[in-house]
């Protein structure tokens, strides 16, 4: 445990508490690009996971609160990561930081580390002691907000230093506006072998244990840049192409959704998550920041086809709007609880995209039937 730690929301609220992991910057280190403990702040509601929380590239740019009370008991262990296929050159951890009420620093499983020292080996700070339940309720009460991890030089939060982390918070950019994807994913095409299904996969942040489902079901994967257009697409000849979930605002990624306008029709394509969202763009309508978004893996959605309801995984603060969607797109899945759109079919065109992560990781594994489903769509040509 370290010293005494603050965290800081932009609308001047403060929560002290200790910090962990690496070493909490002090408040006249605050510059931007210094590795400051700051980003959006969210809060989590799975009770376990956090493992694959901290190594999610959709968590890139934000601080993640666990609404779970104590955190930390299993440890960290590599193989849990999932920020992408296994390349040592990614940075494991994607959050800005990580707070929780009680953080467990006993004995862990052997071949495993803390979670201090995990963070801790990447650089990365948190700070536990605080009352997360009641920084919950206001996130979700006020809708989420830039905050940052600090030190204090002396014994206590001095007025002066309050004033000098305001007058910072003011000056980052929120999360609407920001293209995010450029500092995730891979950065040149790499081939997963298969014999089955060739899918082109857009990695915009891909999660590890998506390529581990197709892979299970045979697939070959060529993983391509977020960048990568519509001939490199074509020149591979894929039976249809995957956009990857991914972090900041969709509303920005504005070649994604001009490459999934000119690939739909023409190919099959499926998405999750950043992917569904830029489809969503892509055939007409348009995305817009929630309140608070929902971020843990006991989300109820309802297939609207089926009626059925089952438990997901989620991770986002952005939702497709309903209002615009063309003749033809229905609203396959649907939040339970907030009526939000979780997920597009559009049968004539061959698509299909879901905003929950049916990957499961963390999660329950209730919607991993949807990989199936992405499957059917692609090789529905074939098939004809």
């Amino acid at each position: 445990m370290q010293k005494k730690a603050y965290l800081v929301l932009e609308n001047g609220s403060v929560y002290a508490g200790y910090g962990f992991g690496a070493e909490v910057p002090e408040i006249k280190d605050l510059a931007p690009g210094k590795g400051m403990a700051f980003g959006e702040l969210v809060f989590n509601t799975g009770m376990s996971g956090y493992h694959e929380i901290l190594t999610d590239p959709s968590y890139t740019g934000q601080i993640v609160t666990m609404t779970y009370p104590h955190i930390g008991n299993y440890g960290c262990e590599d193989i849990w990561s999932e920020n992408g296929p296994e390349d040592e050159s990614r940075k494991d951890v994607k959050v800005s930081a990580f707070v929780v009420r009680d953080l467990y620093d006993g004995p862990v499983p052997e071949g495993r580390i803390t979670l201090s020292e995990y963070l801790s080996r990447n650089g990365i700070c948190g700070i536990t002691g605080i009352d997360t339940r009641k920084l919950t309720i206001a996130l979700r009460d006020e809708g989420s907000c830039n905050a940052v991890i600090v030190r204090s030089a002396g014994a206590s939060l001095e007025e002066d230093e309050l004033k000098a982390v305001l007058d910072y918070l003011k000056s980052l950019p929120s999360m609407e506006g920001q293209n995010l994807i450029g500092g995730v994913g891979t950065g040149e095409t790499v081939t997963i072998e298969g014999g089955g299904t060739h899918v082109a996969l857009l990695d915009c942040g891909i999660k590890a244990n998506i390529i581990r489902e197709l892979k299970q079901r045979g697939c070959k994967i060529s993983l391509l840049p977020s960048n990568a257009s519509l001939a490199e697409i074509e020149k591979l000849g894929p039976d249809g192409l995957f956009l990857s979930n991914g972090p900041g605002d969709p509303g920005v990624l504005k070649a994604q959704v001009e490459l999934a306008k000119s690939v739909i029709g023409k190919m099959p394509v499926v998405g999750i998550c950043l992917g569904h969202q830029i489809l969503g763009q892509a055939i007409g309508s348009d995305t817009f920041k929630m309140k608070f978004g929902h971020h843990g893996c006991n989300h109820p959605v309802r297939d609207e086809e089926t009626g059925r309801v089952f438990v997901t995984s989620q991770n986002h603060g952005f939702a497709v709007k309903e209002e615009s969607l063309p003749e033809g797109v229905t609203v396959r899945f649907r939040n339970a609880n907030d009526g939000s759109v979780e997920g597009l079919e559009w049968k004539e065109k061959d698509l299909l995209c879901v905003q929950f992560h049916p990957e499961a990781a963390p999660g329950p594994v209730d919607s991993s039937w949807i990989f199936d489903a992405f499957l059917d769509v692609v090789n529905k040509k074939d098939k004809e």
